[in-house]
C-alpha cells in the first residue's frame, strides 16, 4: 500500500490500524472469515475500472470481451460447486440476492413465510423494519419452546392456513441442520414456492457436510463470504426453468452495473470451495465449534438447542446473570470478537440481547483446533466473571495475545508496512 501511504497517510494509517487489530485479536463474529491473498488481489484489481450491464453475450457495453470469459467461468464454477442447473452471481450482497428472488417471481404485498428474525431468520425473511417486510406480508414461524428447533408442525400450519406464494428458510442464528426436504414437501402441498437463504452455511454445503438445499430449493441464495471465506457480494442458485426470472431480477429488476472485480473474486471463491483443503477446513471448523460448545457447557454456559451442526454457537446467558451486550464489550476488551444476539423468546432489547453469538471459521483459518477451543472456552469463562475487573481484564488480554501470536493470521506471508 505504497501509493496509499504518500497520497492519503489518514486512511492508510486508518487500514493500517484494522489489520493490525485483525492480527492481534481472535475473530469470532459467526458471519466473518479471513479471505484468500488472491481475493484481495482480485478485489484490487483492473476489472474495477470496467462498467457494464447486462450478462455475457448479451452486454449494454462494449470492451466486454474478457468480462464475459470472466463471469461465464464464475457461472460455471458454481453451478457445478453446489451440483445447481442455473446461477446468477451478480448481486451485491446475500441482501440483494434475496431481493432478487423475490423480484423475480413474487408481487407486492404476496403471502410469504419466513423464520422470525429474533429466533435464528434474517432480516430479509420479513423483518418489518427490512424491505421485505415491508413489500411483501410475510407471516414469522419460529422454534419450539423445548427442543429450540424450528417447529414444522407449526409451519406447516401456517402454511396451510396462509397459502403463501413462498417458503423462506434459512438462518443467522440458528446452529442445526435445517430439513430442507420437510418445508419442500410443505410448499408443495400449498403450491408455493421454496426459497434457502444459505448464507452462513454454503461453504459446509460445498464441502459436503451440510445438507446441500439446491437438491430441494426452487432458490438458493447465499453471500460468498462467511463460511465459503471469500470475495464480499452473493450469488443465487435456481432450477434451469427460473433462470430468465431470476436474471431479470437482479438487472433490470434490482441492480445496474455489474461489479466485475468483485465477480472476478467470485469465481476464485468457488474454485477454492471445491478443493480438498477446503473440505478439511470446514470439517475442522465444525470439530472446532462443537469442541468450544462442550468447553462452555462444562462451565454452565447454556447453547441454544444444546449444541451445534454447524459452524456457530448461540449462547444464552441468563443463568449467568449477564447480557450480551455486556460479555461482548468484555470479550472484545481482551481480544475477542464475538457479536451480542437475542436467543429465542428473549425478554431483553435487540440493543441488549441475553446472548452471545459465536463462530470459528476464521479462527480456524488461523490454525487453531480443539485444543485452541479449550483456552478460548477458558477466557470466555474468565472474563464473564470479571466484567467490570479491569486489572483482571487486561491480564487476560495478554493471554489473547499469546494465543494470536501463536495463529499467525495468514501465516505472516502478509503485511502492511
Amino acid at each position: 500500500m505504497n501509493k496509499l501511504k504518500g497520497s492519503d497517510p489518514i486512511l492508510y494509517s486508518i487500514v493500517k490500524e484494522e489489520f493490525n487489530r485483525q492480527k492481534t485479536y481472535i475473530e469470532m463474529i459467526a458471519a466473518e472469515s479471513y479471505v484468500p491473498i488472491e481475493i484481495m488481489e482480485l478485489q484490487g484489481s483492473v476489472f474495477t475500472n470496467k462498467t457494464t450491464e447486462g450478462y455475457p453475450g448479451n452486454r449494454y457495453h462494449g470492451g466486454c470481451y474478457a468480462a464475459d470469459k470472466m463471469e461465464t467461468l464464475g457461472i460455471e464454477r458454481a453451478k457445478k460447486l453446489f451440483k445447481a442447473e442455473h446461477a446468477n452471481i451478480q448481486p451485491h450482497s446475500g441482501s440483494q440476492a434475496n431481493q432478487a428472488v423475490y423480484a423475480a417471481v413474487l408481487e407486492p404485498n404476496d403471502t410469504v413465510l419466513g423464520l422470525r428474525l429474533d429466533q435464528g431468520g434474517h432480516l430479509t425473511h420479513g423483518n418489518r423494519a427490512n424491505f421485505s417486510g415491508r413489500i411483501y406480508r410475510f407471516i414469522s414461524y419460529g422454534l419450539s419452546r423445548e427442543r429450540e428447533l424450528i417447529d414444522y408442525e407449526e409451519l406447516e400450519k401456517l402454511a396451510l392456513k396462509h397459502r403463501p406464494r413462498m417458503i423462506v428458510t434459512g438462518g443467522s442464528a440458528y446452529p442445526r441442520i435445517i430439513d430442507f426436504k420437510r418445508i419442500s414437501d410443505i410448499a408443495k402441498e400449498v403450491g408455493g414456492y421454496f426459497m434457502v437463504d444459505m448464507a452462513h452455511v454454503a461453504g459446509l454445503v460445498a464441502a459436503g457436510i451440510y445438507p446441500n438445499p439446491v437438491e430441494y430449493a426452487d432458490f438458493v441464495t447465499s453471500t460468498t463470504t462467511k463460511t465459503l471465506c471469500g470475495a464480499r457480494g452473493g450469488f443465487i442458485l435456481c432450477r434451469r426453468e427460473y433462470a430468465k426470472a431470476i436474471d431479470k431480477g437482479v438487472f433490470p429488476g434490482t441492480q445496474g452495473s455489474a461489479h466485475l472485480h468483485i465477480m472476478a473474486a467470485k469465481a476464485y471463491t468457488f474454485k477454492r470451495a471445491g478443493t480438498e483443503e477446503f473440505k478439511n477446513l470446514m470439517i475442522q471448523v465444525v470439530k472446532n465449534a462443537q469442541k468450544l460448545g462442550e468447553v462452555l457447557k462444562e462451565y454452565g454456559f447454556r447453547l441454544v438447542s444444546e449444541g451445534t451442526d454447524s459452524h456457530l454457537l448461540l449462547v444464552d446467558l441468563r443463568p449467568k446473570g449477564i447480557t450480551g451486550k455486556a460479555l461482548e464489550e468484555a470479550l472484545d476488551y481482551v481480544g475477542i470478537t464475538v457479536n451480542k444476539n437475542m436467543v429465542p423468546f428473549d425478554t431483553e432489547k435487540p440493543t441488549v440481547t441475553s446472548g452471545i453469538r459465536i463462530g470459528t471459521t476464521a479462527v480456524t483459518i488461523r490454525g487453531a483446533m480443539e485444543e485452541d477451543m479449550e483456552e478460548i472456552g477458558d477466557i470466555i469463562k474468565e472474563v464473564s466473571e470479571n466484567i467490570g475487573n479491569k486489572g483482571k481484564l487486561d491480564s487476560i488480554r495478554e493471554r489473547v495475545i499469546n494465543l494470536s501470536n501463536r495463529l499467525p493470521l495468514y501465516n505472516g506471508d502478509y503485511d502492511i508496512v
